[in-house]
């Protein structure tokens, strides 16, 4: 594969940058079934941060498109009904990536196999088959609470459980349902439908005290298409938490998942083609001095975030898990934001854009 080459001309420019060519359009004016092929893209199915369930975008998630295959990164709320509203095949995802175990970035993971993977829909589509997820193994511990003080703590039998025990807990979950369809209508086993692969981590003194010291890129997976490669990040208490890197024939694309700045994340970023980037704004809010340290802890300022992009030597920046906290986003004023520090095209992402590499 060429790596971080070969997009960058294809892209020219990215809709928010003076200037720059527009390389951005709506998804769902362009589905499958349309012929469109690009080589390369990234369809952004939501772009709101957190939990809080707002009007007008869908929890975080995005999908990579290679060659007509489909990687998604991230399954936040709505994720699958996203999913098909972009003109995206069910039959061509190949890989879902969760970046750590927030809520909102797995709240529609098991929609995917529990609905995705029924009977076919109206555009006569269902998943081809078992689908490879890559995400975090458990954590182990759990941090002390937040500004001191006791918290409950949800099945204390086993409270940090990794990707594949959230998976068998949802089958079971989910079991009077699956048992009764397998019964009635001969659907297939849920349980056949994920393959989950908890992502092992390199030697590096990591751990919940310790969730990303210094990381060098180590391989995820590898198939005819994409290279992923991941580094740890810091999000807050979380462990662990990645981001993860695509690297293609046709150029690379890099997602910071949730993360404050980190030289982890600028190593494995280095030339990406496009960085998809968190960012909040807190200096509209009045935040204690506790609630801010805490988001401190765990994002990066929407101002700050293009000095990220340009250590990273990054050719395109967009941002999505976007929150401004509480306020509707003024996308103009996001842009100039985020551009200080970064001489390049910036994109303040919204739900079902669709931004072509190559």
């Amino acid at each position: 594969m060429l790596g971080a080459v070969g997009g960058l001309a294809a892209l020219g420019g990215i809709a928010g940058c003076s200037g720059g060519s527009v390389a951005t359009r709506t998804a769902a004016s362009t589905p499958a079934s349309s012929g469109q092929q690009d080589k390369l893209a990234v369809v952004l199915l939501g772009t709101q941060a957190g939990p809080p369930v707002d009007p007008g975008r869908a929890g975080i998630a995005t999908a990579l498109v290679v060659d007509g295959a489909t990687y998604v990164v991230d399954c936040g709320r709505a994720a699958t009904t996203r999913y098909v509203e972009a003109g995206l095949r069910l039959d061509s995802l190949r890989g879902i990536f969760l970046t750590h175990l927030h809520a909102d970035h797995v709240a529609d993971y098991y929609n995917f196999f529990l609905l995705g993977g029924h009977i076919k829909n109206i555009l006569g589509d269902t998943l081809a088959g078992p689908v490879p997820v890559y995400g975090p193994g458990p954590a182990d511990d759990l941090p002390p609470k937040f500004g001191g003080g006791t918290a409950p703590t949800v099945a204390p039998k086993s409270p940090t459980p990794g990707t594949a025990e959230m998976t068998t807990r949802l089958h079971q979950a989910y079991a009077y349902s699956d048992n009764i369809f397998l019964r009635d209508m001969s659907i297939r086993d849920i349980r056949t439908l994920a393959d989950v692969h908890e992502i092992a981590l390199p030697s590096v003194g990591a751990g919940p005290r310790n969730t990303a010291p210094a990381t060098p890129p180590f391989p995820v997976m590898e198939d005819d298409r994409v290279k992923v490669t991941a580094t740890l990040v810091p999000h807050g208490p979380v462990f662990p938490s990645f981001a993860f890197r695509f690297d293609t024939d046709h150029g690379s694309v890099t997602f910071s998942g949730d993360t404050r700045t980190t030289d982890n994340l600028t190593t494995l970023a280095r030339g990406t083609d496009m960085l998809v980037h968190e960012a909040i704004n807190v200096r509209d809010v009045d935040l204690s001095p506790a609630d801010l340290e805490h988001m401190l802890q765990s994002h990066v300022e929407v101002q700050e975030v293009g000095s990220v992009a340009q250590k990273a030597d990054a050719a395109a920046l967009v941002l999505s898990h976007i929150s401004n906290l509480g306020s509707p986003v003024d996308t103009a004023r996001w842009e100039h934001m985020a551009a200080k520090g970064y001489d390049r095209p910036v994109t303040v992402g919204t739900d079902l854009q669709r931004l072509v590499i190559a």
